[in-house]
């Protein structure tokens, strides 16, 4: 078994042989990844964001002190962070710095409030984190300040600060609980020599959208998985360094960071824009200023673009491919309006945070990318569509969606009884997706399992 994480379960040792064999795992880790590319791409401009632009080299030198201001706080291997930041270059700089300081960052969207972050501080016992001082009229370092208070885990805060504002733990300050306050622009320290983790630790967590009363669940993601399904998922979007990247998901989500996002990006020599404010006027404005050439919405989001678009007279004659979907397919029609309204082709990309990633191709017939969610991301994905027996359905018979594969987790992190509910003995994730392979070899996700309807945005005659 490859050494993980305590309280994840690792890919049995013959998966990770045949994991290797095949060339999907490559035994580098994502900041590792990072140093390569600002070698190779090193002044191209990696980040943008309100007018600010960051090459790959100097993304590279900020991680790289970055995370020796980290080790230098005692921050040390294995030990988690909770990053709850908006779509801003510190938050890509802070998760590659944490990483290179070898600790785990916990990726929390900046929407979740004290209940759910201390949840997931109990859960990972996590000695750090990383927020805004305060966020469109919240105060996160009170929050964090709460919640260190209550516990005893939680003594670094790492405070963002937005241009006149101003914080009773601004600046390094302690708490009477012991917990001590940095401005995260301050930390800065002189590059230290390199850590040499595996590449098959766990690299980052990242939420499941599914969860219960105990919680939200995590996911632990490897350098090794990761890495892999950002790059292959930017050879299937063919993306090069030519390309510019609108992140208009949350940062944080395994759309919006790895399917390709931020980081298949990154690791083709391309431009990543940040779009903090994610509504469709400003999105359209920054695809227009900056010549995007792809990006990814959610479909929630995407009903509402067209509308947008016919309010503006954005020139979006950039875009190639814009991609739509995540943990929910999206309804046909809103597929078809919103390549109507764009004039470019859409890509559906369906994926929990889990694994695996279901994809359509550039090339596929038009009935299919507005009708299907496409085919499985890796050679090595093993799908099943099972009935409530547990039984393999015939093609075109609905059942559950079951997965298991290089990027496809074996476990939750610290959750034994969600584990024994959503993975099977042999290793495959229930997703909870209700699905149909067609006769062509698509597979069709129709709604969710145990609703007794369908998804109202997975509905699909195809």
């Amino acid at each position: 078994m490859t050494s993980m994480l305590d309280g994840c379960t690792p890919w049995p040792e013959g998966f990770v042989d045949r994991y290797w064999a095949a060339g999907h795992w490559r035994g580098t880790t994502l900041d590792s990844l990072l140093r390569g590319w600002a070698l190779q791409y090193g002044p191209r401009t990696a980040l943008v964001a309100d007018g600010t632009r960051i090459t790959y080299a100097a993304l590279n030198r900020r991680v790289d002190r970055l995370a020796a201001g980290f080790r230098l706080l005692a921050l040390r291997p294995g030990q988690r962070v909770v990053v709850q930041l908006p779509n801003v270059p510190e938050f890509v700089v802070t998760v590659f710095a944490l990483m290179r300081a070898g600790a785990v960052p916990v990726l929390c969207p900046v929407s979740l409030r004290a209940p759910e972050v201390s949840h997931l501080v109990q859960l990972t016992q996590a000695v750090g984190y990383v927020g805004p001082s305060t966020y469109e009229g919240f105060d996160h370092t009170a929050m964090a300040a709460d919640i260190a208070a209550r516990g005893p885990f939680l003594r670094r805060v790492f405070t963002l600060r937005a241009p006149g504002t101003a914080s009773p733990y601004g600046g390094y300050t302690t708490d009477p609980s012991g917990c001590h306050y940095f401005p995260l622009d301050s930390i800065d320290a002189p590059p230290a020599p390199a850590l040499a983790p595996s590449a098959g630790q766990v690299a980052l967590l990242l939420l499941s959208a599914g969860g219960g009363d105990a919680g939200p669940l995590l996911v632990p993601r490897t350098h090794n998985d990761y890495a892999y399904q950002a790059g292959a998922c930017a050879q299937v979007v063919s993306l090069t360094e030519d390309d510019v990247y609108l992140a208009a998901l949350p940062a944080g989500s395994g759309f919006g960071l790895g399917s390709p996002g931020i980081i298949g990006t990154l690791s083709v020599g391309g431009t990543v824009v940040l779009a903090e404010d994610p509504g469709p006027a400003a999105c359209l404005e920054a695809i227009a200023r900056e010549r995007v050439t792809v990006t990814s919405v959610a479909p929630a989001v995407a009903r509402s673009w067209p509308a947008a678009l016919e309010a503006t007279r954005a020139d979006l004659g950039s875009l190639r491919l814009v991609q739509i979907g995540g943990d929910e397919p999206p309804h046909p029609a809103t597929a078809e309006r919103l390549a109507s309204a764009l004039g470019c082709p859409v890509q559906q990309v369906f994926g929990p945070a889990e694994g695996p990633l279901v994809l359509t191709l550039p090339a596929d017939p038009g009935e299919s990318v507005l009708c299907a969610q496409g085919r499985p991301l890796s050679p090595d994905d093993e799908i099943r569509i099972v009935g409530a027996g547990g039984e393999d359905v015939p093609d075109g018979e609905s059942g559950e969606l079951l997965a298991r594969g290089p990027y496809t987790v074996r476990g939750y992190y610290r959750a034994p009884e969600p584990d024994a509910r959503s993975f099977t003995g042999d290793g495959f994730f229930r997703t909870g997706a209700v699905a149909h392979r067609t006769s062509g070899g698509d597979l069709v996700v129709t709604g969710r399992r145990g609703t007794g309807q369908e998804a109202p945005e997975a509905a699909s005659s195809l």
